[in-house]
């Protein structure tokens, strides 16, 4: 086939054929209103409506609040011939975001009770994952699309249609997909049919338990030294500081090489935010971003040396270090190529040009002495670890730690508390078996395989039966021993019935004789193999002294098998009581040496023996590495 031209329509209409993905950390959320009485223009001013009245309750609820990234925002869209109201928030690392989103929402649904809305992220029905632990069964991730709504500020869920072929009769319910058109058929003529579980509810809802005002906790103030003109910009913007800091978290070594030149460079570069007319100012965060600048390991850039102070109490230098931080994030964010067409860099750029240009003047000290001048407690950014345990030990409760506080803030006592209680719920399932937790729908187990799987089984348990007579007889044989009685032919049990009642009371005791006989034969030839596989090296877990002796002793003791087999029993007793202890010891040495060395390997993250000790309530101090001597 040929293509006229360089191919680019056709590879256009390729790639837009591709299905796209959602972005990372972002959620998305449909809101409808299922009236089919309402003509198209009234649907659409219905609409705008709801547009207008989730404006005015941001606008109230959410007053100077920084977003990680995106900002919660509807649009009138059209999906699937319909026209609704949809926006997606990136919400990034500050999941605080995503659920501030779900409390709009449902605030917004108790405001107007015919609007339907659909929230989803990378993840899916995030709100059936919230509520895992009080779900059915038959509510799994492959059926769960389209089931979740909410409304009048409740969780609604679409039940699984019932069999239509024998209305009459009992039977399991169809477990298949819904597409969206099937569900808003189902909202439309069967609304009374939806499931409202308050159990369920108050497991998705539950990190709303604390709103609004978990709003304000999520943002962090800081005091922290900066050039003026970078006060400037974040008095007038002040939620540029998310994307300011976005890019000195996730920075390269491109958007570093401004920084790491001689200021003023010989090639004319001019810096946006040079290190000088330091001012203190008062600068809003959100707790992750604050977070993300204050954990960077950062050393000053080439432009920023000797801007430090050098003798200065740790408070001073503390907000010094942050602000250096700050603002080499807001140089790279408006300075780097790649952020041109950026919404952010665009009006940095526009503010510091009216400044340059003369139109506006830069505050003085005394109109930055009037701004808010708010520096919140940093304890939340400690973690005491011995909190942290405690805190899981007891489930949260942590009245009785040191501190006297538990570790963090509210939020991550409460979240690591509900991971705790479901954890522990899980290991209390006593529907549970050897097999792990039963998460098979009921209505998936195909009974009638269930006969011939059982009849397998058995089938294969009688293929791997162990006869030990057997196993004894070839393993004299493997080793070239004589045969016993009993396995030398013309040998058999009809033979010893057709006997008198004393010859069965020989043949016991021969019987006996023989039993001790094989147990013994049995018992040297695991004393060859294992000095075999000693000498390999596959046993030599731990070759002590006394082990290595014993060995030698045992093997000198099979070479001299001529003398008889009370030497061989009384050398293999020795070896027995000399080495058994040993081995014992051993094992747990050896047990105990691969625990360490697998925690130390883990270099404190977290890791299987950390966790396997942890579970066993075996606390190792930190690994501070080998000390010399």
């Amino acid at each position: 086939m040929e293509h006229d031209g360089d191919g680019s329509e056709w590879l256009g209409g390729a790639i837009g054929s591709l299905p796209r993905r959602s972005p990372e950390d972002c959620v998305q959320y449909t809101l409808y209103i299922l009236d089919t009485a309402l003509s198209e223009h009234q649907l659409l001013a219905r609409l705008e409506d709801v547009r207008s009245a989730a404006l005015k309750l941001t606008d109230g609820l959410l007053e100077g609040y920084i977003w990680q990234r995106d900002r919660f925002v509807l649009e009138i869209s059209q999906k699937d011939a319909l026209k609704v109201l949809a926006g997606y928030t990136n919400y990034g690392d500050s999941v605080e975001d995503e659920w501030l989103v779900v409390y709009i929402l449902r605030e917004l649904s108790k405001l107007y009770p015919d609007l339907w809305i659909e929230a989803v992220d990378t993840d899916g029905q995030f709100l059936l994952i919230e509520a895992a632990n009080a779900l059915p069964r038959w509510l799994n991730p492959e059926i769960a699309d389209h089931r979740v709504w909410i409304r009048r500020g409740k969780l609604l869920i679409i039940p699984l249609a019932q069999n239509p072929m024998s209305p009459e009769t009992k039977t399991s319910p169809i477990s298949k997909p819904l597409t969206l058109q099937e569900a808003h058929e189902f909202i439309v003529n069967s609304p009374t049919k939806l499931i409202h579980s308050p159990l369920i509810e108050a497991e998705a809802f539950y990190r709303l338990g604390n709103y609004p005002a978990r709003i304000t906790e999520s943002q962090h103030h800081a005091l922290i030294t900066i050039p003026r003109r970078l006060a400037y910009v974040l008095h007038l913007k002040p939620e540029l500081i998310s994307p300011a800091v976005e890019s000195f978290y996730v920075r390269d070594s491109i958007a570093l090489r401004p920084l790491q030149i001689k200021y003023p460079s010989s090639d004319g570069h001019v810096l946006l935010f040079p290190p000088e007319d330091f001012v203190a100012a008062s600068v809003k965060f959100t707790k992750v971003g604050f977070a993300q600048v204050k954990s960077q390991q950062f050393a000053p850039p080439t432009v920023w040396l000797g801007s430090l102070p050098t003798k200065a109490g740790a408070k001073e230098l503390s907000a010094a270090e942050t602000g250096m931080k700050v603002s080499c994030g807001f140089e790279m964010l408006a300075g780097d190529p790649q952020n041109a067409d950026e919404e952010s860099a665009l009006e940095i750029r526009r503010l510091l040009m009216a400044i340059d240009n003369g139109n506006e003047k830069l505050p003085t000290n005394e109109e930055i002495a009037k701004w808010e001048n708010i520096d919140d407690d940093e304890g939340w950014l400690d973690i005491n670890f011995e909190d942290f345990d405690h805190e899981l030990s007891r489930g949260g409760n942590v009245r009785g730690s040191k501190s006297g506080k538990g570790f963090g803030d509210n939020a991550a006592q409460e979240n690591l508390q509900k991971i705790v209680e479901r954890f522990e719920a899980f290991l209390n399932d006593d529907n549970a078996g050897a097999d792990g937790a039963d998460v098979v729908d009921d209505m998936d187990i195909d009974d009638g395989d269930e006969d011939e799987e059982e009849d397998s089984a058995d089938d294969e348990d009688k293929d791997v039966s162990f006869d030990e007579n057997e196993f004894a007889r070839m393993m004299r044989e493997m080793m070239g021993m004589p045969p016993t009685d009993a396995e030398r032919p013309g040998h058999s049990e009809s033979t010893t019935r057709g006997k008198g009642a004393s010859e069965k009371e020989e043949s016991k005791l021969n019987h006996e004789d023989e039993e001790e006989e094989e147990e013994e034969a049995l018992r040297q030839v695991m004393q060859r193999m294992e000095l075999e596989l000693n000498e390999a090296g596959v046993l030599d877990l731990d070759p002590t002294p006394k082990k290595i002796a014993a060995t030698k002793r045992a093997k000198h003791s099979g070479q001299s098998e001529a003398t008889g087999s009370v030497a061989t029993r009384e050398d293999s007793k020795e070896y027995s009581d000399e080495s058994g202890d040993d081995r014992e010891v051993d094992i747990d040495f050896n047990l105990a040496k691969n625990l360490l060395e697998s925690f130390k390997s883990q270099a404190g993250t977290a890791g299987p023996s950390g966790n396997l000790l942890g579970m066993l309530g075996i606390q190792l101090p930190r690994d501070e590495g080998d000390g010399e001597g």
